[in-house]
């Protein structure tokens, strides 16, 4: 099949993981069918305003929400504003559709997407990925048997900072790493505490996860998890809002916080990577500032502590959807293995706390 060169300016980054691409269309080139499953996952409006956005590489063809209630919310909202409602049968059978984003609340993300890959359908599927280890990985066995792909939702793969310090671990920038921190917190009212507090995880298992597939992509992955949870205010519900997890690789330690109570987190959101020759502090993580210390100049970067510019980052989530279409246009293989998505299951759980069933 002849390739089309839609998307030009890929920057290797980790093997073929590779920084956001800059888009560029031919005429005939047919657009990527695509549809929604969900609307009260917490990133549904972003992932269906995405899509929407990126209209000349994709025609949305409508969306499923069961929930009357839910749906009246929402219909008339930006993101959602004059797309079809259907029945999930009725989207699974759209003529040509070949992608779905999976965008339920948590605890019926799994079985979602496994009624989609059964139907031979692509997704992205929303993090985490369902509440226990069995589920997804059925999802994965019937995703393989029928080669389609599974593009999860963990928000940090594209961000510039992150594709910064993946490239330099890749390429020996820092040395040999022995440190890394992260830290994803925020304060939230008591409304959503009562929501989160639902799935025992708590707070590394809603927020936790997105820096464990970070820690994975960088570090690979480790040969053991520990969970440290805290509950601050059980007289007040049972949400594990106080969580640290550490993970250990043969000749590295990594740990992970996150918490619910955290006056402008989004502030102190960091990623930390710590070598024999080099250090970087990523802070905050969205619009990322990186700064990188040498203990000798190299690779064009100079000895001593600076600040890196990095590319802009469009919208959040653009980078999911500009590597989906050039997988689907054949411009590029899919970067993220079954395996790798399983792995960062597993550690989301350990790191949570929960127990693997």
């Amino acid at each position: 099949m002849t390739t089309r060169r839609t998307f030009v300016s890929f920057l290797s980054a980790l093997g073929t993981y590779a920084a956001l691409p800059t888009c560029q269309v031919l005429a005939n080139a047919p657009k990527i069918k695509v549809g929604q499953i969900g609307t009260k996952h917490a990133h549904a409006s972003g992932k269906i305003g995405t899509a929407r956005k990126f209209s000349e590489l994709y025609d949305f063809v409508g969306i499923v929400e069961p929930d009357d209630a839910q749906w009246d919310r929402v219909k008339n909202s930006a993101p959602y504003k004059g797309v079809p409602r259907m029945t999930r049968e009725q989207l699974l059978n759209v003529e040509g559709l070949q992608f779905i984003c999976v965008e339920t609340e948590v605890k019926n993300l799994t079985n979602t997407a496994l009624a989609c890959v059964s139907a031979g359908k692509h997704i992205h599927l929303d993090k985490p990925a369902g509440i226990n280890y069995s589920g997804f990985e059925k999802v994965i066995q019937t995703a393989e048997k029928n080669n389609v792909l599974i593009q999860m939702g963990y928000m940090f793969r594209y961000n510039p900072g992150f594709q910064f310090i993946f490239r330099s671990i890749r390429e020996g920038l820092l040395g040999d790493i022995f440190e890394v921190d992260g830290v994803i917190s925020k304060k939230i009212d008591d409304r959503t505490r009562k929501q989160l507090a639902e799935y025992a995880g708590g707070t590394m298992f809603e927020l936790g996860c997105h820096l464990i597939d970070s820690l994975h992509v960088a570090m690979g992955t480790p040969e053991r998890v520990t969970a440290f949870p805290r509950t601050t205010y059980p007289e007040k519900d049972s949400l594990v809002d106080n969580m640290l997890a550490v993970f250990d690789y043969p000749k590295a330690t990594a740990t992970i916080r996150s918490a619910m109570m955290e006056v402008d987190g989004f502030r102190r959101r960091q990623f930390i990577v710590v070598g024999s020759e080099g250090t970087i502090i990523l802070r905050p993580l969205e619009k990322p500032i990186l700064e990188l210390t040498l203990e000798s100049a190299r690779d064009g970067h100079a000895k001593g502590s600076h600040f890196v510019t990095l590319p802009t980052l469009g919208g959040r989530y653009d980078g999911d959807f500009l590597e989906m279409a050039a997988v689907l246009h054949e411009e590029r293989e899919f970067p993220f293995s079954y395996q790798h998505d399983l792995d960062v299951q597993k550690s989301v759980l350990l790191g949570s706390g929960i127990t693997l069933t």
